[in-house]
């Protein structure tokens, strides 16, 4: 386990995973699918220093697999997924992986305090509610000049602030996944959330917004307790 007090000086990966049953799943006997969840679950902890399991709640998607590791070596993804792939082919023809996200920490280059909002991947608990969603800037952004952006960033992070509650945790994927970023939220009161993100779309930034969906909302539990939502 990581020492949150040292998490910042590693650079980590962190992987969302959405998953629905398949109807052979739902052929199972209830004792069947509860071993099935033991075997899964144990496999999915053994390829990663930190997993959570979430409900989804939206169509065609039953759950979101949080997977958490520090990686400080060159070769510490490799062995992540392929970790991950042997802790799910046995499960294949149950489990249906429909999409994933995934990036890497770094420090901001608009903040140089790490912010106290920022969420710990390798936290012992979580908030009721995750929110996460890929995220790309247009062209237009990118050629600004740095004090440009800067100072639209800092309205962005002024807003934020104001909601010190709700948790942030973005992630870095240019060249690895078709967004550029992977922003992750974590809050008690989705009502609340929503608020925030309304008063972010009035900042000048979000007119060098490409894109900022699919989002995906889900709910904690113990990773226990949400695979018994499906036994």
């Amino acid at each position: 386990m990581v020492n949150p007090n040292e998490e910042h000086l590693h650079r980590t990966l962190n992987h969302y995973s959405l998953v629905s049953f398949k109807e052979s799943y739902w052929s199972l006997s209830s004792n069947e699918r509860e071993a099935i969840h033991k075997g899964w679950l144990n496999g999915l902890c053994a390829a990663a220093q930190k997993v959570d399991i979430f409900q989804a709640t939206e169509a065609g998607i039953d759950l979101i697999v949080w997977s958490a590791v520090t990686t400080d070596a060159s070769g510490d993804a490799a062995r992540f997924f392929e970790r991950f792939a042997m802790a799910n082919t046995p499960y294949r023809h149950l489990i249906d992986l429909k999409d994933s996200l995934w990036g890497f920490t770094r420090p901001s280059q608009y903040s140089k305090a790490r912010s106290k909002q920022e969420i710990d991947p390798f936290a012992e608990t979580r908030k009721p509610y995750l929110i996460i969603y890929p995220f790309s800037k247009t062209t237009e952004w990118y050629l600004m000049s740095r004090e440009a952006r800067q100072g639209m960033m800092n309205e962005h992070i002024r807003i934020g602030k104001q909601f010190d509650d709700i948790s942030q945790l973005l992630l870095y994927s240019f060249g690895l996944q078709n967004q550029e970023f992977v922003v992750v939220y974590e809050t008690d009161d989705l009502a609340r959330f929503s608020d925030l993100v309304n008063e972010l779309r009035d900042t000048e930034a979000r007119r060098y917004t490409l894109r900022d969906t699919p989002l995906h909302t889900a709910i904690y539990h113990p990773a226990q307790e949400t695979l018994k939502l499906w036994r």
